[in-house]
């Protein structure tokens, strides 16, 4: 059976309103202060900055966010029983909301979903944070140990899970086809995955508005609109 690996990235995921880091009218772009929010030093070290970061979370669109048709293609593919497994740089969560099993999905950058204590590890829903900060709480501490709460997300300092990136990377071993859809293919050590696969003799497709430093090693180069070109190109290998 073939395998196909979907690596994801923000361009997935703007047609359900959450907008990227990078592009023309992306976060980072438009106010880099904000980059501050998620790096782990300064998260931990100003509590102010800690209270711009719920501030943000309450605003942000990603838990409000519908997954699109690009999402929807890939659960279609693996619906049609085709072996799939996703590698998302995303942590909006919208490829399990769109119904592919959470086993098959490796989020290389954690999950805005969800909270983590930073003493003691222990996670809780981002919904009942959210709730403790619209009660009046601008940094809320861990309810079991009193430590600092993060997002579940990876911030800038931060380690990936070796565990996760050890799955991603035998998933670009072994695929078939490997689709990077909606990534510069700039971050590492997520971009990599690309070159690996196509090292092991994947089909390499990269779906994206822009260049990519990978495109001169693609089988297929797609530049339309992920929302209708990623459902067209997915059809191709069901099952």
């Amino acid at each position: 059976m073939t395998l196909v690996a979907i690596l994801s990235g923000a361009g997935i995921s703007t047609d359900s309103g959450i907008p990227d880091y990078r592009g023309p009218n992306g976060v980072w772009r438009r106010d880099p202060e904000a980059e501050k929010l998620v790096t782990y030093d300064a998260y931990m070290s100003d509590p102010e900055i800690r209270r711009r970061s719920w501030r943000m979370r309450g605003d942000s669109p990603a838990l409000r966010a519908e997954p699109n048709a690009g999402h929807r293609a890939v659960t279609e593919l693996e619906r049609s029983g085709t072996a799939v497994r996703v590698i998302t740089q995303n942590v909006d969560g919208l490829h399990q909301l769109a119904g592919m099993p959470e086993r098959k999905v490796l989020e290389l950058h954690g999950t805005a979903r969800s909270v983590v204590c930073t003493r003691c590890h222990a996670r809780s829903a981002m919904p009942d944070a959210l709730d403790r900060v619209a009660a009046g709480e601008d940094d809320p501490a861990c309810l079991v140990c009193g430590g600092i709460l993060k997002s579940a997300t990876v911030m800038f300092g931060e380690r990936l899970d070796p565990e996760v990136l050890g799955q991603a990377l035998a998933i670009a071993k072994a695929c078939e086809v490997f689709v990077a859809v909606g990534t510069t293919l700039q971050v590492h050590p997520a971009a990599s995955l690309a070159g690996v696969a196509a090292d092991h003799g994947a089909r390499l497709v990269v779906v994206n508005a822009e260049p990519t430093p990978y495109d001169d090693r693609a089988d297929e180069v797609v530049r339309e609109p992920i929302g209708t070109s990623l459902p067209a190109l997915l059809r191709g290998f069901h099952a």
